[in-house]
């Protein structure tokens, strides 16, 4: 067992470094979606295999049903979109035009993937050897049972995330969260099974992914656990809607990404914890239109700040004894602009902040901020 964990130290990071091979040879903006798309592919076609060998050894001819592996949580990948198709067409020129094609093929037999998967391998700016090398590096993948690719994917998954988000710099906040503040902020509010858990504004789901960790460390059932999320960023959702996929989490991210504010896709939910990390100090939310919202219990929020309608937004979805942990701006904990300090005052007197935690600079982040913790 110690010889096998030892193994899987910095596998990921192997992944990443060999798919670096691509960098200098598609924009940046577009390598991300390269990357994250390929991970899924392999996983989503190696989930189906091992599920297509049970079926026949079976025997009882169900190995090309649909609902066969729909019952079972697994995603059904049509011929035309396996990874054996990838992989033999790995070194020929139309190899990005076969990715795509089995990206749309997937979509069409997964309804709940629609419009998800991207589609950017046969663009000219990708260099196709390049591409047919990276294809390579995940046929040779050294894959164990379901379980365990499974593992090993939603790692390596989860690695590049945070790869690229470093890569990005502040942009990278906009999907992702560090990994030692999700932690701290699932470990403080300690979700527990049959569960609603929300995030408004949840990047790539990192808060999803700790908490449902959290709950099978805990000797609970991962999948008594409902979630619950929104992202106005099109990319991001897509990218959470992978990453939920790939660690097994049923997730409810509405069929299309859209603003919070001003589209709320769970008008009527209150969730039992609520994880979020918003983006810090967002200027022109649409407050002028937004001035007699349901939400504003505790005050107008100002229309050149947002931080203090994400506050409201979530007390208004919080379910009776529910808990909230977020990531809050530094200043919002002192501001007296516009109002802030008039809210921030009547949140506090209705008895509903539990706790702040000071971060040290080098765990805040990049935009700086601290969790705070509602109850």
């Amino acid at each position: 067992m110690a010889d096998k964990k030892n193994a899987d130290v910095g596998f990921e990071k192997q992944i990443w470094d060999a798919a670096c091979v691509l960098w200098g040879h598609i924009p940046a903006t577009e390598y991300r979606k390269v990357i994250v798309g390929l991970i899924f592919l392999r996983y989503i076609s190696n989930a189906f295999e091992k599920r297509y060998e049970i079926l026949v050894n079976e025997g009882d001819g169900f190995e090309d049903e649909k609902d066969a592996y729909i019952a079972e949580n697994v995603f059904f990948v049509p011929e035309s979109a396996r990874w054996k198709k990838i992989a033999d067409a790995a070194h020929t020129p139309e190899i990005g035009t076969v990715i795509d094609d089995a990206m749309r093929a997937i979509e069409s037999e997964n309804k709940t993937l629609k419009n998800v998967l991207p589609k950017n391998y046969a663009s000219p700016d990708l260099d196709k050897r390049v591409l047919g090398d990276v294809v390579d590096l995940f046929t040779n993948m050294d894959m164990y049972d379901t379980g365990e690719s499974k593992d090993i994917l939603g790692r390596t998954y989860q690695y590049c995330i945070r790869e690229f988000a470093a890569y990005e710099g502040v942009k990278g906040g906009e999907f992702y969260t560090p990994e030692s503040i999700v932690k701290t902020i699932v470990a403080i509010l300690k979700p527990f099974e049959n569960c609603r858990v929300y995030d408004p504004c949840c990047g790539s789901g990192g808060m999803f992914v700790q908490s449902v960790d959290f709950i099978q460390a805990h000797r609970g059932n991962r999948n008594n656990i409902s979630v619950y999320g929104q992202e106005s960023n099109a990319d991001t959702w897509k990218m959470a809607k992978m990453n939920m996929a790939i660690r097994g989490i049923d997730a409810n991210f509405g069929q299309y990404q859209a603003d919070t504010f001003f589209n709320d896709l769970h008008p009527t939910l209150k969730a039992d914890f609520i994880m979020a990390n918003p983006p810090f100090n967002l200027s022109n939310w649409g407050q002028d239109k937004l001035k007699d919202d349901v939400r504003w219990k505790y005050g107008i929020p100002p229309a050149g700040n947002a931080n203090f309608a994400w506050i409201q937004h979530m007390i208004h979805h919080l379910a009776p004894n529910g808990k909230i942990g977020l990531v809050l701006a530094n200043g919002a904990l002192a501001s007296q602009t516009s109002g802030e300090g008039e809210i921030r005052k009547n949140i506090i007197n209705d008895d509903l902040i539990e706790g702040i935690v000071a971060l040290p600079p080098q765990l805040q982040c990049s935009n700086s901020g601290n969790p705070l913790v509602y109850k």
